[in-house]
């Protein structure tokens, strides 16, 4: 009896990997026929730097592609964090931080626009019992709302053609 129910596992697990060979993801960069020849940041420069680095890794493989189009990025980043909750006696409990951005892309030659984003995302996080780990906690959120637009503008170049 276990021989069967083994053999029966191993077929359906056979079966789902096979069903994965071909998979590849929806929003891929790789379709996005651009390079970044060119950039400036504005703002908070290790911001910047931070989408731009994404930027560069998600479109490297356009390098030696003749078809690509070569673009003049132009990367702003503001950063805000607010005290958002206080308690009775004044004391902050809770920060929002706000990260603007705005993503310029250029084509190259003629200038044309191919992608004017501008986005504003927000999170808040609580007030830990000691202060590392609420400077942890914000350079996590500030980690998870760059993640969240850099996604967010892939998804946009990815509808680009």
């Amino acid at each position: 009896m276990k021989k069967i129910t083994y053999l029966a596992i191993s077929f359906v697990l056979l079966i789902c990997v096979n069903g994965c060979t071909g998979y590849e993801p929806i929003f891929s960069s790789t379709k996005s026929q651009i390079e970044i020849v060119e950039h400036s940041i504005k703002g908070n420069k290790k911001l910047g730097n931070k989408i731009y680095s994404q930027l560069r890794k998600a479109f490297g493989s356009n390098k030696n592609n003749p078809n690509a189009k070569t673009v003049h990025a132009t990367i702003e980043v503001l950063k805000n964090k607010n005290a958002t909750v206080k308690n009775s006696a004044g004391k902050i409990l809770e920060y929002k931080i706000i990260i603007n951005t705005n993503i310029l892309l250029k084509d190259s030659l003629t200038e044309d626009v191919i992608l004017n984003y501008s986005e504003s995302a927000s999170s808040s996080y609580k007030i830990q019992d000691q202060y590392s780990e609420t400077k942890k906690m914000e350079n996590k959120t500030t980690e998870n709302l760059i993640n969240k637009i850099y996604q967010d503008i892939l998804i946009k170049i990815s509808v680009i053609k």
